[in-house]
């Protein structure tokens, strides 16, 4: 029968793909890790990784073991959760959500961990695919995000919207078709998705993003204003990255005649058991996204 200890550390070191990352994650030792992978190789007979010095590939073989293993693993931690002790406000949460989102959520949840002490919040920002690819591969226990994924993996809950923002240099005070032309776009991970949602709805000349000279791009949700601020081009953004830049003065949000706003969804992995304290974090959260409404 197949060790499930050597089987976690294996699925682990797959989904980190650092040996002594896994090893912080697991409170294990580097060579234990390696051990472990060693073990399960001799037990199966197989090769699992191919090492290359500190690097390693995945094989054919340890990527049938781990896709098969996960949803093991996965069901071992459920059943971990059903019968041991729960507590609402005690252990590890991790989350992920875009930029724009962490920028509403993450004080309010640092507050709520103040109090709750024994709440540890381990917040992610990253763009919508990667949220979706965190929770398919439960590196997560939950993610927020603007668009869902076709993962068959994920569950999605809609829980608020968001309204997007054309945002250009402070002298334009004219946003024509012509004016964002000459201006060029300031992109960023979201970019095209923001841009399509907001200018098609605004513009009949708007069939994408790549209309527009790229200007610049940044995956730094508050240093994607900063090209505008100096002239630089302009850029669609959630309201609440554009709140949150330091210079309001050095930039201009328009009022465009069809104002639109994106959807933003919870995202769970499915038939994932939720804990106390994930459901706690989940609540809190719902309490400040719902309000962008």
């Amino acid at each position: 029968m197949i060790n499930t200890v050597f089987l976690r550390s294996f699925c682990t070191l797959v989904e980190v793909g650092h040996f002594t990352q896994t090893a912080t994650r697991l409170h294990m030792t580097q060579s234990g890790v390696s051990q472990h992978v060693k073990k399960l190789e001799q037990q199966l007979g197989v090769v699992l990784l191919d090492r290359q010095g500190k690097q390693f590939n995945v094989t054919d073989a340890g990527q049938r073991l781990y896709k098969e293993a996960r949803e093991i693993i996965l069901s071992l931690s459920n059943l971990e959760q059903q019968v041991v002790n729960d507590p609402a406000d005690e252990g590890l949460v991790r989350l992920m959500s875009p930029g724009s989102v962490g920028l509403k959520l993450y004080q309010h949840l640092i507050e709520f961990q103040q109090q709750h002490p024994k709440l540890i919040i381990d917040y992610r920002f990253a763009p919508n695919r990667d949220v979706a690819a965190a929770l398919a591969e439960d590196r997560i226990d939950i993610g927020f995000s603007t668009q869902m994924s076709l993962m068959e993996e994920v569950a999605y809950e809609e829980i608020g919207h968001e309204s997007l923002l054309l945002v250009t240099p402070s002298a334009v005070t004219d946003p024509s078709w012509q004016a964002l032309q000459s201006l060029g776009f300031i992109d960023h991970p979201d970019g095209a998705h923001h841009a399509n949602l907001l200018l098609k709805a605004n513009y009949p000349e708007f069939q994408h993003s790549n209309q527009f000279k790229t200007r610049g791009f940044s995956n730094q949700i508050s240093l994607i204003l900063e090209p505008v601020s100096v002239g630089l081009g302009f850029t669609v953004l959630p309201a609440h990255a554009v709140s949150n830049f330091p210079k309001p003065e050095l930039v201009c949000a328009h009022p465009l005649p069809n104002p639109v706003s994106e959807a933003l969804f919870l995202g769970r992995r499915r038939n994932k058991a939720i804990s106390n304290r994930v459901n706690s974090l989940i609540i809190e959260a719902k309490k400040q996204l719902c309000m962008q409404q």
